[in-house]
């Protein structure tokens, strides 16, 4: 029953709430649905969730618009005070290109706290981005990101690091976006 309630919770979002304007409407539904979703976490319109029951934000991440979370097979965990740039993809699952049946392969995905995603950046399976860290737009993350790094490229690489104590408190909800 669980798994059933699951799918028609992540079509009714896919296929509804995530173009609700409200975002009060939006957050009931979430909560329903994603395996964790903290207090003051925001998902604006349009961000697609697979599986959302291994989904898990922290309290007041922010999800921009068309955004996909994949949790399928593997858990999304998004820390605390995250903030994940428009059209930004974060992967559990990908095809092997070395399996002779076109199979998959795939691992969990960890986004710690006080990390800052810029659009249109993709994540693959099995990547552990560090507290702190900065991926920068369109990036490719392969590997794990080490804490308070800025990586860049395709596929991303450290290219510096952030002075940042990192005490900020994310508050962003615009109305009908």
């Amino acid at each position: 029953m669980g798994r059933r309630l699951n799918k028609l919770g992540r079509d009714v979002w896919n296929l509804w709430g995530c173009h609700f304007p409200s975002r009060r409407v939006r957050r009931w539904l979430l909560r329903r649905i994603l395996g964790g979703f903290g207090p003051g976490a925001s998902v604006l319109m349009h961000v697609q969730v697979l599986q959302p029951d291994n989904v898990f934000l922290g309290a007041r991440a922010v999800v921009n618009q068309h955004c996909i979370l994949d949790g399928r097979d593997y858990p999304v965990r998004i820390g605390e005070d995250v903030d994940i740039a428009m059209h930004t993809h974060i992967w559990t699952l990908q095809h092997d290109p070395h399996d002779d049946a076109h199979g998959t392969s795939g691992g969990p995905v960890t986004v710690a706290d006080h990390v800052w995603i810029a659009a249109r950046a993709t994540i693959l399976p099995g990547v552990t981005v560090g507290r702190g860290a900065v991926v920068a737009a369109g990036a490719v993350v392969t590997h794990d990101v080490p804490s308070m790094s800025i990586v860049a490229g395709v596929p991303a690489k450290v290219v510096g690091r952030r002075r940042n104590r990192l005490t900020y408190k994310l508050d962003h909800a615009p109305r009908l976006r």
